[in-house]
């Protein structure tokens, strides 16, 4: 598994262990289409299960990271109306299982914003490990301002991440969180200058991308799965990380640096 293609409105490469996944549709605000959304699941599902690919990275192009999904796009479209159900047959296939993969896939996911990162988009930047920001970062939830209930995990995802009271702000009050307070408010792993964004990220995602890949991404699915087990299940759930990691290439090269008292290289094996 080593090549990703992209669709329209959607840039995929791997090099170095490093899967990019880039929102090109700058003149939209990377708003995201049905076939954009297609190719982000096919994508982060395909990485999940690729030895080739040790982080994801999730960008956009221009001044924005995404503005949402492109509802005026999809309603203006013509033709006939829909029946009755569309919605609900619709979301379990699109955004409703894109937010659940990059929650849950054992691959590391660091999320790049800059610029308005709303709706859906939010809601990538709230499911990834690792969400690098700027300060002129806006963040919102716009749903109830345009008619309409929230998708895509916001009423799951935000009161855990920041807590119900500033949840209720965002999405019943429709509160824009500016950059320079999302630290403050739990929305974001790091906010950083404008001119600091890349380098920034660059620096969490290559501490990723050389760390010990099959730990981590058991850790993640420690931390994901903690949040319904017991202490009980829990710790049956570590045992079992911990049978599994212990038999790693990169355990083995992590004893022996430690050890040799040197820093590990490790392969993700």
């Amino acid at each position: 598994m080593t090549a990703y293609p992209g669709v329209e409105g959607l840039d995929a490469s791997l090099d170095g262990g490093v899967l990019r996944l880039h929102l090109d549709r700058p003149e939209k605000r990377n708003s995201l289409t049905d076939g954009m959304l297609a190719g982000l699941i096919d994508a982060v599902d395909r990485a999940g299960r690729d030895e080739a690919v040790r982080v994801i990275v999730l960008s956009g192009a221009g001044e924005h990271f995404c503005s949402g999904f492109d509802i005026l796009n999809r309603n203006d479209a013509g033709g006939p109306r829909p029946r009755v159900g569309s919605i609900q047959r619709r979301l379990p296939a699109q955004a409703h299982r894109l937010v659940p993969l990059v929650l849950n896939t054992q691959t590391p996911v660091v999320c790049r914003v800059q610029g308005w990162c709303a709706g859906i988009g939010l809601n990538l930047a709230l499911a990834a490990d690792f969400t690098v920001a700027t300060e002129t970062s806006r963040f919102w939830m716009p749903f109830v301002d345009r008619g309409f209930t929230p998708d895509s995990g916001a009423t799951w995802l935000l009161p855990r991440r920041i807590g119900e009271v500033r949840a209720r702000e965002m999405l019943l009050l429709g509160r824009v969180v500016e950059g320079s307070e999302a630290t403050d408010w739990g929305l974001v792993h790091r906010i950083v200058p404008d001119t600091e964004l890349d380098a920034a990220v660059d620096d969490v995602v290559g501490r990723l991308a050389s760390s010990a890949t099959v730990a981590l991404g058991l850790t993640k699915w420690l931390i994901n799965s903690g949040r319904e087990a017991s202490l009980v299940d829990h710790h049956q759930n570590e045992a079992f990380a911990m049978e599994l990691s212990s038999r790693s290439e990169d355990f083995r090269e992590g004893m022996a640096a430690f050890r040799e008292k040197r820093t590990p290289d490790f392969h993700g094996r």
